[in-house]
């Protein structure tokens, strides 16, 4: 109990820090936003379809995409499904929600403030089953081997039976005395489940039974202060072949062999956002809200973007060999894969993308705090 009081209270000692006010998309205050100068533009941006889904409030709703269908839902209890842009049903789930969206062909999952878990017929919309997790639900749901993986704000990891709700197991482990708010979905692939924890650890379990298989150091937590000494993944672990890397905040990004835990590199560089990659780089962006692209076998530098300086910049998202980010006043940048170049922009409604962007097809999908769901292409 002691340790989710400093939590919570973190929140309010955090209020005068301006490195974490820098990576808030919610303050209206802090280091002053980059202006945006003109750019050459190379590549051409347009949004496809838009629909609304209700503001976000204070939480973080990140999209689900399923071949060609979008599930999105929001703070008021809105949860819709959009096919090619057409509004295929829209529900509301009878509660505010504050998690989600996780989905797959048969069901779309959300989660409340007050730990509710709700699967919907991905179908139709009709509710499935509910259950209960320990805490709040922050962040969206992950789907896979017949389970439903669930990362509940206490920092608890938990898997339900995705054919009625039933809990599987349940994999929790020592925190640290402060830790920062987390939206980051775990991943499910094949037999494992990856997730970050407080304190830099990048954990495996098993999908079978919640079993810890490896740990990971993301994080070496170092200074004289319990505040200097957060050292979180905030964001959710990206896979390569048999290399998975993940980034954390005051801390590394590193790189990890999938099977084994043993570290392949690592380098100093703090983020809150997360990151990204592709066949050549690991891209991420750092609490600044620089844009970098690194050499997958060794962490070597190739390129940086620094142009975009606290604007709050989301993680990164290569496509069709050019790199997305957004930001907090809802501008989509697209650079060159090669260089880092500004290639194309693309406003939205004017409000944060605080919510990781999505692949959708040849195009990127997102979803404002204000509501706005879009299907952005650039080429």
């Amino acid at each position: 109990m002691s340790k989710c009081l400093a939590a919570v209270c973190l929140a309010f000692v955090l209020a005068g820090c301006s490195t974490i006010e820098s990576i808030n998309p919610f303050v209206s205050h802090g280091p002053k936003m980059a202006e945006l100068k003109p750019i050459t533009v190379s590549a051409q941006a347009r949004v496809i379809w838009r629909e609304s889904v209700g503001k976000s409030d204070l939480y973080a709703f990140t999209p689900a995409v399923v071949g060609t269908s979008v599930y999105a839902a929001s703070a008021n209890g809105t949860v819709m499904r959009i096919d090619d842009g057409a509004l295929a049903w829209k529900i509301n789930a009878g509660q505010p929600l504050s998690g989600g969206v996780g989905a797959d062909a048969q069901m779309v999952v959300v989660g409340s403030p007050k730990g509710d878990l709700l699967a919907f017929s991905s179908a139709d919309g009709t509710l499935l089953w509910k259950a209960k997790a320990t805490s709040e639900i922050l962040s969206p749901p992950a789907l896979g081997e017949g389970l439903v993986v669930v990362r509940s704000g206490d920092n608890r990891l938990a898997a339900y039976d995705a054919q009625d709700g039933r809990r599987k197991w349940i994999y929790q482990r020592p925190m640290p005395a402060l830790a920062l708010r987390v939206t980051a979905a775990p991943v499910v692939d094949g037999k494992l489940v990856f997730v970050g924890f407080p304190g830099g650890k990048l954990i495996a379990v098993s999908a079978a039974n919640g079993a810890a298989l490896w740990d990971g150091a993301v994080a070496l937590p170092k200074g004289t202060t319990e505040l200097d000494r957060v050292a979180d993944i905030t964001s959710t672990p990206v896979i390569s072949g048999r290399t998975i890397c993940s980034v954390a905040f005051q801390g590394r990004v590193a790189c990890f062999d999938l099977s084994t835990g043993n570290l392949i590199w690592a380098r100093d560089m703090s983020s809150s956002a997360g990151l990204a990659i592709d066949a050549r780089y690991l891209y991420v962006t750092d609490d600044k809200g620089s844009v970098h692209a690194l050499d997958m076998a060794s962490g070597a530098s190739i390129w940086k973007q620094d142009k975009l300086l606290n604007r709050r910049v989301s993680a990164p998202l290569p496509l069709r060999g050019l790199i997305a980010v957004a930001d907090a006043q809802g501008f989509v940048h697209f650079l060159s894969r090669d260089d880092g170049s500004f290639v194309a922009r693309q406003p939205t409604d004017g409000s944060p993308v605080v919510a990781p962007l999505q692949a959708l097809g040849r195009s990127l999908l997102l979803q404002t705090s204000n509501g706005g769901v879009y299907a952005i292409e650039a080429q």
